[in-house]
């Protein structure tokens, strides 16, 4: 009976049958399922299901939380305080197993939101009054989401392609099959059908509905990236190029990206403090095109609850506060940087059982809001300038690597000059912007995996206790979930577990 029950894992796709012994009952329709060629037969019921796939970013074990904490947690700027909330340990210590819960609840999760997409891909014709527009936007945005899913599943459990892409992937799953049980693909196979959704998506895709919603250029900038994790530097240049000159996204003057007021307080309390400006306020964008190109979006009624990304870094509402940024980020940022406000300096003894300094994530200042919740960034336009200037100095541009580098560095710092380096040394000034741009938005550890670094990893600051990582280490990619290869024989475990 176990074996039978978790057969359904692999990709979870399964339809759930009650119990009989009938033929009848057997072909019957369940009645709380369509088959999957009846489930979307209008344009009304293909936008529902869309809806439902988003939805489904929001999970925690998504976009909701891991996710972005672990792009931070696996790499160098955060870490576990002492009094925690038990959520992440295996993370911040870099030990894991193949029971690992957050590589668990990754791999189902994803290919939850896989399996949704699939079903709005795959729908048969359309019946009825249908805006062929519409429906070729929400189609398009389902292939961006599968290839997004499929991404983000390869850079965690897989070699990163710019070490080895003929190593084994994760399953390419593009059409329903309740009995399959497929072997992973290669990391090379797997980032080609993630290149082909991106640009079947962006053909298909004309609307903007949101930073809520996949459009084009959101789709052009996620593209980038993937060309960015393969070391793909042409590309890369071409279609961050692209976004950069054509899409219309404007960064944010410094003060109304961040403008801090208010006081923290003292021994944990929040008091007054907010970000101010852009990061203070929750709610996505529906018409404007300022710094974010998707957010995966959160509101009163849709959201986490507890499990909201906001708690895991402050204790407003009661959150549960286990993470903190270390202090070699927070030194980092200059004292005119507006950067800096999104991590305050609490001082000493402020999280309760934490000793030393503690510095604070303010990106998602509101898990407590009654009216409005954070929304989750998941790519932004100073981040697609940022792999452009990359991409310049992978070409031996170092004028232009550093012209479009600058263009974040000051705008978010204008007292500050701007890097005018030369050599390997813009690649280093390039990695550093990054790192304060980004912070606690999931990128650090994905920069370090991809360019095959070795780095310190702080478990705490005080007492310091760290961890060196380095090529090779087993933690850097996640166990395959053993429920997957005890259900599938075809799926062959990561090495070491």
């Amino acid at each position: 009976m176990k074996n039978s029950k978790i057969k359904f894992y692999p990709l979870l796709i399964a339809v759930l049958l009650s119990a009989s012994c009938t033929k009848d009952f057997l072909d019957k329709v369940p009645p709380t399922a369509l088959p999957a060629g009846t489930a979307i037969n209008s344009e009304a019921s293909m936008l529902t299901a869309l809806a439902g796939t988003y939805s489904q970013l929001r999970n925690a074990n998504l976009y909701g939380r891991t996710i972005p904490v672990i792009g931070d947690l696996k790499g160098d700027n955060t870490y576990v305080t002492t009094s925690n909330s038990g959520r992440y340990i295996t993370t911040n210590n870099f030990v894991f197993n193949s029971s690992d819960a957050d590589a668990l609840g990754v791999w189902q999760n994803a290919y939850i939101a896989i399996k949704y997409a699939n079903t709005i891909i795959n729908a048969g014709a359309l019946t009825g009054t249908v805006n062929t527009t519409n429906v070729a936007e929400y189609q398009g945005e389902a292939y961006a989401i599968r290839a997004l899913m499929h991404f983000e599943l390869v850079r965690c459990f897989a070699t990163p392609y710019t070490v080895d892409p003929t190593k084994p992937g994760v399953p390419l799953v593009l059409t329903y099959n309740q009995d399959a049980l497929p072997a992973r693909n290669t990391v090379k196979e797997v980032y080609t059908q993630v290149i082909a959704d991106l640009e079947k998506a962006y053909s298909l895709c004309t609307l903007y509905r949101g930073t809520a919603y996949l459009s084009k250029y959101a789709i052009r900038a996620i593209e980038a990236r993937v060309y960015q994790n393969m070391g793909d530097w042409a590309n890369a240049k071409t279609t961050a190029l692209d976004v950069v000159t054509n899409s219309g996204w404007v960064m944010l003057s410094p003060a109304a990206y961040c403008a801090p007021s208010g006081s923290l307080g003292t021994s944990g309390a929040n008091a007054t403090y907010s970000p101010g400006g852009y990061w203070a306020n929750p709610a996505t964008q529906t018409s404007t095109k300022n710094e974010t190109f998707f957010d995966v979006s959160s509101d009163a009624v849709n959201n986490n609850q507890f499990d909201q990304i906001g708690f895991i870094y402050l204790t407003v509402g009661s959150g549960y506060g286990d993470l903190l940024g270390n202090s070699d980020l927070y030194n980092l940022y200059s004292a005119t940087d507006v950067r800096r406000g999104l991590m305050p300096n609490a001082g000493v003894g402020y999280r309760s059982g934490q000793a030393g300094t503690t510095y604070l994530c303010y990106k998602y200042p509101n898990p407590g809001n009654a009216t409005d919740k954070d929304d989750t960034k998941v790519i932004r336009l100073s981040d697609v300038i940022l792999i452009l200037a990359e991409a310049y100095y992978n070409a031996g541009d170092f004028v232009n690597a550093n012209l479009y580098l600058n263009k974040v560095a000051t705008q978010r710092d204008p007292s500050f000059a701007g890097w005018t380096d030369t050599g390997t040394q813009v690649l280093e000034d390039i990695l550093i912007e990054r790192r304060k741009e980004l912070a606690f938005e999931g990128s650090r550890f994905w920069d370090l995996l991809r360019l095959n670094r070795s780095w310190t990893k702080v478990k705490n600051l005080s007492p310091l206790t760290t961890v060196a990582v380095a090529p090779g280490n087993i933690g850097l990619i996640f166990p395959i979930p053993v429920t997957e290869t005890n259900a599938n024989p075809n799926l062959a475990q990561n090495p070491g577990y």
